[in-house]
């Protein structure tokens, strides 16, 4: 499940979908990816943007789901994106559009760590940690997914791992793409220096 819906809002409304990183927009950044990584089905969340979100992904084989109460927050389109999913998949990736140095090798690394150490008779997450600092995207399994679609579980919060220790297998990692994301325009020009690396922001749009 790919999370494109958010405002923008520390960056004056642009769409970070349409953030372009050496030319490609991070949108099908990602779900070139995806795609690397063997993912089976991808469901794409929009909200702001949408049209022009939506323009950027129609090659690709992938379920768009519009989320028209993305104003309230991330927890509303990953209700959405998990609710379209298949519940008879072994496990689910929850990525954020936002993270854009994630790859095809970044996602394998994930998925081999949840088949390394997930359990499959209780709900579990897999979250990467790095150098203390939880990071992105996560793992859940089947029985993770039902719980939390038929709970007040909130995958959206900072303190999930705190208020539900027993859904959480950490996995500890000192790869820092897990935790690279692009939330300010400060957050654009320190990538931009790090990595010497061609980054265009799009006009603000309409929702």
């Amino acid at each position: 499940m790919l999370l494109a819906a958010g405002e923008g809002r520390r960056m004056g409304g642009v769409a970070k979908p349409l953030i372009r990183l050496q030319g490609v927009p991070l949108i099908r950044r990602h779900l070139i990816a995806l795609s690397g990584a063997g993912v089976d089905e991808v469901v794409v969340v929009t909200g702001h943007a949408h049209a022009a979100v939506q323009n950027q992904v129609q090659e690709f084989p992938v379920t768009v789901i519009h989320n028209p109460a993305y104003r309230q927050g991330q927890q509303t389109s990953v209700r959405a994106g998990l609710a379209a999913l298949n519940p008879a998949l072994d496990a689910v990736l929850v990525v954020l559009v936002d993270q854009p140095l994630i790859g095809a090798q970044d996602l394998t690394e994930l998925i081999a760590a949840y088949k390394k150490g997930g359990r499959r008779d209780s709900p579990q997450v897999l979250l990467p940690i790095v150098n203390g600092q939880r990071g992105n995207p996560i793992v859940l399994n089947q029985l993770a997914l039902a719980s939390i679609l038929n709970s007040e579980a909130n995958l959206a919060c900072r303190h999930f791992v705190e208020s539900h220790p027993e859904l959480v297998q950490l996995y500890k990692t000192d790869n820092t793409r897990f935790i690279t994301d692009l939330d300010t325009l400060d957050d654009v020009q320190a990538l931009t220096r790090r990595m010497g690396w061609s980054i265009e922001l799009p006009e603000p749009l309409a929702p």
